[in-house]
Formats: structure tokens, C-alpha cells, sequence
């Protein structure tokens, strides 16, 4: 039961409980690892090694950890048969680690396929602006417990920019609220701050400007900063918990 597997699917859905009517409380993108904490009939409970966070997948055959050498850079990454950008099969998301192969004209190629190496990155970068590229996901869907270009939550769209940057991140804004430590005050607001709701999380983009996957809209959007927060406190009755710099 130690073993580490490798999800090698673009992403699996993480149950709360073995059940495909359950609520979907994560997902497992590409290249995460976990490890099978129980085998239930058509079911495994899981842990996914990256942030700790357990559910349920459904069961399928799934490859033993591999060792990835780059990280998809882009919103989605298209992944072809041949290298060219002929016969489009499979499509990857943001952060989804790979391991290359082989590598032929402006293509690497990997156990699904080949990908544009400009979609690529080596998985060690990092980019000084951790939520550098965040406005890909303007306009994406906001879906409860996604973590994907097809649907995200609030909290998802900051784990993994953090993720991305080689940094630790848990998944729920509850526990990333307790995890960041370094508290900023609003007067003091500048662009990467990350502001705190009771369930809820959003992203400076400036210091007027914010960007977050929001429930009441259906997709991630950019809003005034101050709007924001009167918006959340009238229609939710929440107030703004707290505001973290990441160091």
C-alpha cells in the first residue's frame, strides 16, 4: 500500500466518497502522484502525495511513479500522434508534469504523445512572479473542485500557480489561510497578495484590481479590489478575513 502511482490521465476526478454521484471535492492533474490508502470494489481511496488531500477515484490501471523533467507552461497543451500538428489526441493542463522521451524538431515526445516544447517548461523553473501568466484562466468556468482549464475553484486557481513554482500549497482556502503566515493589511495591498474569505480566495492583480474563480458569476474574473469586498459582505455576508504575502 506504500507505493507511489502516477496519474497518467489529463485529470481524474476525486470523489468524496466511492460513489460518481458524490461531489467532486478535487481533481488529479497529470503527473501528480498519490497512493492507494484502500481498494473498494470498483473504488480507491486516495492520497495525493503533493498536498495530503484523500478521496476517491475510480478504479483503473495506473502507472507506478515516474521521475517527470518538465511541466506544461501553458493553459492547455495540445498533444499530437506524430511531431507535427497533425492529429490532435489527447490535451493537457496547467502544471501537468510530464516525462520526456524522445525529442524531434520542435517536439518532445512522452508516454501519450508529443507536445510543442514551447508549451513546456523544465520542471525545476520557477518564475520570480509567481502568479505570472494567472490571466490565462480569465473567462475559465468556475467548477467546484476542478483544477483544470475545463473548471476551477477559487482555491485550485491558487494552488497551482504556487504549485507551479515549486512551492507547497494546500488545496482548501481554509487551510492556505492558516499555512501562509506573513498578514498584510489592505492600505498595504499590492499585486500577489492573496486575499481570504471564510471559503472563499482571490489573487491581487494590483492594488485596485483582483482576479478569482467566482461562484456567483460562473468563471474566473477580474473585479475591482474594493468592489470586491462590499460585494462579497452584501451578497454572502462575509467579511474579509485576512490578506497573505507569499515571501
Amino acid at each position: 500500500m506504500g507505493k507511489y502511482f502516477t496519474n497518467t490521465f489529463s485529470y481524474l476526478n476525486l470523489h468524496k466518497s466511492s460513489s460518481i454521484k458524490s461531489e467532486v471535492v478535487s481533481q488529479i492533474i497529470y503527473g501528480e502522484r498519490f497512493s492507494i490508502i484502500k481498494r473498494k470494489s470498483k473504488w480507491y481511496k486516495v492520497k495525493i502525495i503533493e498536498d495530503g488531500y484523500t478521496g476517491f477515484i475510480k478504479k483503473r490501471k495506473f502507472n507506478h511513479y515516474f521521475k517527470p523533467t518538465h511541466k506544461v507552461s501553458v493553459l492547455k497543451a495540445k498533444i499530437y500522434k506524430f511531431p507535427s500538428k497533425k492529429k490532435k489526441i489527447y490535451e493537457l493542463t496547467f502544471g501537468s508534469k510530464i516525462r520526456v522521451q524522445d525529442k524531434k524538431l520542435n517536439f518532445f515526445k512522452f508516454e501519450k504523445g508529443w507536445i510543442n516544447k514551447n508549451d513546456l517548461k523544465p520542471l525545476n523553473f520557477k518564475n520570480k512572479d509567481i502568479f505570472k501568466n494567472i490571466m490565462m484562466f480569465k473567462g475559465v468556468k468556475y467548477k467546484w473542485g476542478g483544477k483544470s482549464y475545463k473548471g476551477l475553484d477559487c482555491s485550485a486557481l491558487i494552488q497551482l500557480f504556487i504549485n507551479y513554482n515549486n512551492k507547497k500549497c494546500p488545496r482548501d482556502a481554509k487551510d492556505q489561510v492558516l499555512y501562509f503566515k506573513n498578514n498584510i493589511n489592505l492600505a498595504s495591498i499590492k499585486k500577489n497578495d492573496i486575499l481570504y474569505w471564510k471559503g472563499h480566495v482571490a489573487v491581487a492583480l494590483s492594488r485596485k484590481k483582483l482576479i478569482h474563480a467566482y461562484g456567483p458569476l460562473k468563471k474566473t474574473v477580474v473585479m475591482n479590489t474594493v468592489d470586491t469586498i462590499r460585494k462579497i459582505n452584501k451578497t454572502a455576508n462575509l467579511k474579509l478575513k485576512k490578506i497573505k504575502r507569499i515571501k
